[in-house]
């Protein structure tokens, strides 16, 4: 069975709903300590650098940045240790900082993820 996944800001006060959570922003969110965010971090599920600062948040580039972004993921050997670690979770909640709720790789990343949980 597949697992649930979901997006939240890594702001949120985290919720026993969450099931396992996982950061996958690049950098440590700011203004955040690592005890208040109880979560793993998947760093490397998230954009490369030159992909993030490209992009750097300009919704005219979502599109594109979309398609960028699931060419990466599939060569990304990361996405099939995350996908053998956690097939057997019920829940997932993927966290990002960015403060655009509709545009931020975590979306795509949760998409992305539908597709390849088996």
């Amino acid at each position: 069975m597949k697992p649930a996944i979901t997006v939240k800001r890594v702001y949120e006060k985290p919720s026993t709903k969450d099931g396992v959570r996982i950061l996958v922003d690049r950098l440590w969110p700011r203004g955040i300590k690592k005890d208040e965010v109880r979560a793993a971090w998947a760093k490397d599920l998230a954009p490369s650098t030159e992909l993030r600062k490209w992009f750097n948040h300009a919704v005219p580039l979502w599109t594109d940045f979309e398609k960028r972004y699931k060419a990466e993921l599939k060569t990304n050997t990361s996405v099939d240790e995350f996908i053998e670690e956690h097939r057997h979770d019920k829940q997932i909640t993927l966290l990002y900082a960015a403060k655009d709720e509709e545009h931020n790789h975590a979306l795509v990343l949760k998409e992305y993820l539908e597709k390849h949980f088996d």
